[in-house]
């Protein structure tokens, strides 16, 4: 789940407490502070995931089977492709 920034709306305008708080994607914005009620308003932040991969997740055949193509760097400058479509070989020679 996302973990989302929000900041209390002030009624003198002033940077009011800043908080986080793990939400799902589908949950509609807070409008209030979870505890006191105060309106809130969500800040623009960085994404930021709470997920942790396990080992094996993230495999050369699993990110091929979610659409991902993953290249590892073979060489100066050139890229070998280890999963998915496309190229099997970039470098930077290429234009």
């Amino acid at each position: 789940m996302p973990l989302y920034v929000y900041q209390v709306i002030t009624d003198d305008g002033s940077e009011g407490e800043v908080f986080e708080i793990l939400q799902s994607m589908d949950e509609a914005p807070l409008a209030t502070h979870p505890t006191d009620g105060r309106p809130v308003r969500r800040l623009l932040s960085a994404p930021n995931a709470m997920r942790k991969v396990a080992p094996g997740k993230m495999s050369d055949n699993r990110l091929e089977k979610l659409g991902f193509t993953k290249y590892q760097r073979s060489g100066d400058g050139k890229y070998e492709k280890m999963a998915g479509s496309g190229p099997d070989l970039l470098s930077r020679d290429d234009s």
